[in-house]
């Protein structure tokens, strides 16, 4: 059987681009279940930590856009290798660091690192999968993401409620290992996917000069504003471990019981991001139909899930787990309770709801850039969409911690983290209002793209061999 760049190959090379997606998400949720350990440890507030968070947000979205140009000009594998190894860097210094301003100086390492993952990952992948499969491959892609968060926040909570470092090492060791296997995968050529381009060498690269080509497609724009709205909700959401710790010591529990139940129930909750693999597949049906399909599919269920979120953050919640127990001895516990707890149970199925609804956002915003773009853009389209994911979710995290301290005066804690996440969801429905605009220019988009996709393979048929 034919191996390299065989479908067994390309398989493979999928996988691990998943992988890879997932550890950067990973890296990323390590902090914020471990705020008030790493402040007490630094003798900071928890602001501060959270400033790291929201440094990593703003530094990662902007290196992307570098790292995405040199992607999509150079070869993309040692920009990819030098990436990941930055930010493992990083991420291993993070669980050495001594002091606070070490430990920020190795955040902002590290997200220079992680910038570099998932956009260039993006253009690789898009380049694999064909765009009957898009969706349905891009909600792996999706998916993965919500497993590096569901992932990053498990294991701060269960290996960080001792000792908050030790997560930091077990990932950048983790990090190690995925680059050892990217060095195996397939280097796919740009366009490989593109049924236009079969047969035909692909050659194409990005210049400084094709910005206003790219912003002149008007989904482009959608696409890129739409992530402002929808990750200031997002940004504002890494801080349900600490809602759920809370209520954890407003039930009395000790600090380190309370910091692996706020862990475990939002890892519980990303449970329903496995559903984005359903959005996908809607968003491909619905496409061959329309080509507004994708981003109509992305729209309903941003704005669907915002009740869902509003009702989850005010459910009664009751929970009974051994205080002072060890990390399986409450994991354990808890998940009994969802089976025999009213309220316990009923949380969990409205986050999975809410979070469903949501995820079908992702799948489908990483179709529409494959679809609406020539292979050399991609990469760098992607990055201007996550530079702007990056400012939101920033703005949301920070923007989220004032308004519990504000919220604090009028409702004692853990109420004011249940008011200020509920109003933060609110942003979802402006994102919605620009898929559906983004909706109304797709056909177009695609339609000249694939026009001069299809006029480059023609010409490349016809061009003559060079003479001997």
């Amino acid at each position: 059987m034919r191996w390299r760049g065989g479908p067994a190959h390309r398989a493979y090379s999928v996988i691990v681009f998943v992988v890879l997606a997932s550890l950067d998400n990973v890296a990323i949720n390590l902090v914020p279940p471990l705020y008030g350990s790493i402040a007490d440890d630094y003798a900071v507030g928890e602001g501060h930590i959270a400033l790291a968070t929201t440094v990593m947000f703003l530094i990662s979205a902007v290196a992307a856009i570098g790292w995405a140009y040199a992607g999509d000009r150079l070869d993309r594998k040692p920009v990819l290798i030098a990436g990941t190894l930055i930010w493992v860097a990083g991420t291993a210094w993070s669980g050495l660091a001594g002091s606070y301003p070490s430990f920020l100086l190795s955040q902002v390492l590290a997200a220079i690192g992680l910038g570099g993952v998932a956009s260039v990952s993006f253009a690789v992948v898009s380049d694999l999968i064909s765009p009957r499969r898009r969706g349905l491959v891009m909600s792996f892609w999706g998916l993965s993401q919500g497993v590096g968060t569901l992932v990053g926040t498990l294991l701060a909570g269960v290996l960080g409620s001792a000792d908050w470092r030790r997560p930091f090492l077990v990932v950048a060791m983790a990090g190690v290992v995925a680059t050892a296997a990217y060095v195996l995968t397939f280097d796919v050529p740009r366009g490989d996917s593109q049924p236009e381009l079969a047969g035909v060498a692909y050659d194409e690269r990005i210049h400084h000069d094709h910005l206003p080509r790219i912003l002149r497609r008007r989904t482009n724009i959608w696409l890129i504003l739409q992530g402002f709205t929808a990750q200031i909700a997002f940004g504002s959401l890494v801080w349900l471990p600490v809602l759920f710790r809370s209520r954890a010591e407003d039930q009395g529990y000790s600090t380190a019981t309370a910091v692996i139940v706020g862990s475990v129930f939002a890892t519980l909750f990303q449970l329903g991001g496995a559903l984005s693999i359903l959005g996908g597949l809607i968003g491909d049906r619905l496409q061959r139909r329309t080509p507004r399909g994708r981003a109509l599919v992305a729209a309903v269920g941003v704005v669907a899930a915002v009740p869902f979120y509003v009702v989850l953050f005010f459910v009664p919640f009751r929970i009974d787990v051994p205080d002072g127990g060890s990390a399986g001895q409450v994991v354990l516990a808890i998940l009994g309770q969802v089976f025999t707890e009213p309220t316990v149970g009923l949380s969990l199925a409205t986050a999975i709801f809410a979070l469903a609804l949501t995820s079908a956002n992702s799948p489908n915003w990483f179709a529409l850039i494959a679809d609406v773009n020539p292979p050399e853009h991609r990469g760098t389209v992607y990055s201007l969409g996550n530079l702007v994911n990056g400012v939101g979710r920033a703005g949301g995290n920070a923007l989220v911690a004032l308004a519990f301290r504000q919220l604090a005066g009028a409702f004692p804690p853990p109420l004011n983290y249940a008011v200020g996440l509920a109003a933060f969801q609110f942003f979802f429905i402006p994102t919605g209002i620009m898929y559906w605009l983004a909706s109304r220019t797709v056909a177009r988009d695609m339609a000249d793209t694939h026009a001069a996709l299809a006029t480059y393979g023609k010409r490349e048929e016809v061009r003559p061999a060079p003479t001997q």
